[in-house]
């Protein structure tokens, strides 16, 4: 996100304080004096920082919805919110004795949006008196424990998604699975799913249903997943269960728990069918060695627009998810494809809320005539589906990309992903297989490029967009205007855009941790130009990203 460099110094500045617990001016300020100005510059910190959330109500047309699917969804969305409970466990398991320490509303709303005491949107800083940096580890593993420690341990389970590393009585590391772990949790979720299977008229979507709840119980989604994958016609659906790894920054190991509730939007789902046929042949025409496309997308598999009336717990931390890929398993992938899933009305809201906004204060004025919601839904949507394209194991015999870059595999992925999403656009665009000027999608690209980018480094996705934006502009593709607008050079723009591709698979297929490593370091940074330009989005009041008024009420089902 935008770190204003008033921001940052202040917050550098409270993390140190904080660190100490107190400390003394010259004059000899008490303990109890100095301990209640940072708490009031904390609070001032918060209080601004709030301001960076567009509120959105998470609605939908439900009258195309059944009797039955009206009964569904507030099961479903009760399942949600116990993945949203276990996610507070694994973000910050401390959150109930925390929260009845802090008076101060803001700042109680502001842990809410951050599962935790550290801003998401900005480095994860801290934002609450006596708490340090956030720990790479999570709850995941033991405080204290080292990589080398769990590298050379005889734990089996090492790098599990589904399990949480301790310490044993005498110290020795073990592993504890998701499900004996969070049992009790998991049985509750995994009841209200099989109470929803039980109405569901879609014998597909009860199927899944059905397995998802077993999985729950069992930590094996593979069955569940393949049969996720086979649904075709269902009007509801829920992602549900531990799914991304991005909250393991010790390993990209660990998968943290997730929901979304999903409402189908048919005629748009319609539209966007033939699209993942094409992927074989955009995958052989990838700018790239032939040795680092050999392998064959999956293309049975679906891509559809939905209307999302539920997120619940990593999905909803700080920025808002408004695409999905999955499942992330690479050899399901590889087999089937994946499900990609645009979520439409989250989209519309950033599109108008945040987008637009960004645009007409850096975007060439001569140039925003370009910018359109249907390119920008487009890019997105390619986005997920570019997750398919490229390599999935190394050529180098370290197994796959994923294993071999571990803590560095989201966050280059998501870049392989925005790039590769705009060749795919480039690429059906001169196939006559798009409709649209490429001016559309390359300037809305430049302008989703500076709303991402305020994700801040802590983010996968703005270390991404970070990587992109440097990138591009040593390869020429926009320049600066003198009044820190941004214009684009439509032809250097697919130049670029061929030469990043290049670099990611290259990076992907080589399995070369400490080249990628070299790359987030000298790339994935805002520069102070790009981050005054960024300050005057800020002064300007524009919001970074969204949180929901969400639930049964908003949607008015019981």
């Amino acid at each position: 996100m935008k770190k204003t460099s008033k921001a940052t110094s202040f917050i550098a500045g409270c993390a140190i304080i904080a660190g100490i617990a107190s400390c003394t001016s010259p004059q000899g300020n008490n303990t109890t004096t100095n301990k209640h100005t940072v708490e009031d510059s904390l609070q001032r910190y918060v209080s601004e920082r709030l301001g960076i959330y567009e509120k959105v109500k998470l609605t939908s047309n439900l009258n195309e919805l059944s009797a039955n699917e009206r009964k569904i969804l507030p099961l479903l969305i009760q399942a949600a919110q116990i993945m949203d409970d276990l996610f507070w466990k694994q973000a910050y398991p401390q959150r109930d004795s925390l929260l009845a320490t802090i008076k101060d509303e803001k700042t109680r709303a502001f842990l809410d949006i951050n599962y935790g005491p550290w801003d998401r949107l900005n480095g994860d800083k801290p934002f609450v008196s006596g708490i340090g940096a956030k720990p790479d580890a999570s709850s995941f593993y033991p405080s204290g424990m080292t990589k080398a420690e769990l590298e050379k341990s005889d734990v089996k389970d090492k790098l599990g998604q589904y399990s949480v590393i301790k310490r044993d009585s005498t110290g020795k590391l073990m592993s504890v699975p998701y499900h004996i772990l969070y049992a009790s949790e998991l049985q509750k979720a995994s009841n209200l799913l099989k109470e929803a299977a039980v109405l569901a008229e879609d014998e597909g979507f009860k199927k899944y249903l059905n397995l998802r709840a077993d999985a729950l119980m069992s930590d094996d989604f593979t069955a569940s997943d393949y049969a996720w994958l086979d649904m075709k016609n269902n009007g509801l659906d829920i992602i549900i269960g531990p799914i991304e790894n991005y909250e393991d920054k010790l390993f990209n190991a660990r998968a943290s728990y997730e929901s979304y509730v999903l409402i189908k939007d048919k005629v748009w789902s319609k539209r966007l069918a033939k699209y993942v046929a094409m992927l074989p042949q955009l995958q052989l025409g990838l700018p790239v060695d032939t040795k680092y496309k050999q392998e064959k997308p999956g293309t049975d598999s679906e891509l559809n627009a939905y209307d999302v009336v539920y997120y619940a717990g990593d999905c909803n931390a700080g920025s808002k998810t408004i695409a999905v890929n999955l499942p992330n398993d690479e050899v399901i992938q590889q087999k089937k494809g994946t499900r990609r899933s645009q979520l439409k009305n989250a989209m519309k809201a950033k599109f108008d809320k945040i987008l637009m906004p960004i645009a007409k204060e850096l975007i060439d004025k001569g140039q925003q005539q370009y910018i359109n919601f249907d390119a920008f839904f487009a890019n997105v949507m390619f986005h997920e589906v570019a997750h398919g394209l490229g390599i999935k194991k190394t050529i180098t015999g370290k197994g796959f990309v994923k294993e071999a870059l571990q803590e560095q595999y989201s966050w280059l992925e998501e870049g392989k992903a925005d790039v590769l999403g705009l060749y795919m656009v480039t690429g059906l665009l001169k196939k006559a297989e798009l409709e649209g000027d490429i001016k559309q999608f390359y300037t809305t690209y430049m302008a989703g490029i500076l709303r991402s980018v305020r994700f801040g480094a802590a983010s996968a996705h703005g270390k991404a967009n970070m990587q992109c934006f440097n990138f591009f502009k040593e390869n020429g593709a926009f320049i600066r205007n003198d009044n820190g607008t941004y214009k684009v050079d439509f032809a250097k723009f697919e130049t670029a855009m061929n030469k990043l591709s290049n670099l990611i698979i290259t990076l992907q297929g080589n399995g070369d941790k400490k080249a990628v490593e070299k790359t987030q370091k000298e790339k994935a940074i805002i520069t102070p130009e790009l981050q005054s330009d960024l300050d005057k989005l800020t002064k300007k009041g524009i919001p970074v990203d969204i949180v929901f008024e969400q639930g049964v009420d908003v949607l008015g089902v019981k």
